[in-house]
């Protein structure tokens, strides 16, 4: 049998292409004190799971890992999940599915393998008239999108030895604004999701605004719109927050907005901002991208 094997393309680019250079890089933006968490990835193994989901920012990790690992160590910290959705958005124009699924086969980083659930992935498809499998949204032309895979380093530094299984799910230029497109695929994910007996999470690969920022007024006024989609992310308020970042340059419009209807689905209560800070923050005035990292909780 065939396995599909989607390579680490942005591997030594986006970030460290090494097995032992990537450990120290990971292990560095864990423990930064000041943009990072400040601590390294720790389990609580509790029975019952009450962290559901989170926004996970996807620029080169010495510019969004330490927001990234923000994410990654409250997602993990009660439990090891057994499979993570990955939503990931689209940057680079590529004919596939407009909501396409990864239905089976591995995804490569420099720590290992990542393997994709088929079984949930069967559940969602036979759950869903929208969201279907099609390899190529993840292989060939379209290996220059770098969202998802930006996401599975910092899956695979977490999961430690426990072979923690992955779904990646790309919602394409049809998602991007579409308000009732997302409440139709979270029903469909919520359901599946509710109908395999598996600790699964999802999370939403998406940085924010994109905008050139000169002096310390713009940027005051660039945090204050990213904070519009923050707040609406924490009253897990879709429609309210789907409204809004058709306004604003956030890449993952719909991966986020996405996230946030299959958590509320699934009983979720709230949102909780973990970490916020710009690319100015780590580099100095000029091209300045947003990071967020938040979580949801049942």
């Amino acid at each position: 049998m065939i396995i599909i094997q989607r390579k680490a393309t942005h591997a030594g680019d986006w970030y460290s292409g090494k097995k032992n250079t990537l450990l120290d890089e990971l292990e560095h933006l864990f423990s930064d004190k000041d943009f990072g968490p400040g601590q390294l990835p720790y389990y609580e193994n509790k029975e019952l799971r009450t962290i559901i989901g989170g926004v996970s920012p996807h620029a080169g990790y010495r510019f969004s890992g330490y927001c990234a690992a923000h994410t990654y160590l409250n997602l993990f910290k009660e439990k090891i999940p057994d499979t993570i959705i990955v939503l990931g958005t689209i940057h680079n124009p590529c004919r596939y599915a407009n909501v396409a699924l990864f239905k089976k086969g591995e995804w490569e980083t420099p720590l290992g393998s990542l393997v994709v659930d088929e079984d949930l992935a069967n559940i969602i498809t036979e759950n869903s008239n929208i969201i279907q499998a099609d390899y190529k949204a993840f292989t060939g032309l379209c290996e220059s999108e770098h969202n998802i895979e930006i996401q599975l380093p910092f899956i695979k530094y977490c999961a430690q030895d426990k072979n923690v299984k992955i779904l990646p799910i790309k919602l394409g230029y049809n998602t991007f604004h579409n308000y009732e497109i997302c409440e139709q695929i979270a029903e469909d994910l919520a359901k599946s999701i509710n109908l395999y007996d598996k600790d699964v999470i999802i999370v939403a690969s998406s940085d924010m605004q994109h905008k050139t920022v000169l002096d310390s007024k713009k940027l005051e006024k660039f945090k204050l719109k990213d904070q519009k989609v923050i707040d609406a992310f924490n009253g897990l308020d879709g429609r309210k927050l789907m409204d809004i970042v058709k306004e604003l340059s956030v890449c993952g419009p719909q991966t986020i907005t996405t996230l946030v209807l299959t958590c509320k689905k699934l009983g979720a209560k709230g949102g909780k901002e973990l970490k916020h800070y710009t690319s100015v923050d780590k580099a100095g005035f000029g091209y300045c991208v947003g990071y967020f990292s938040g979580i949801i909780i049942k």
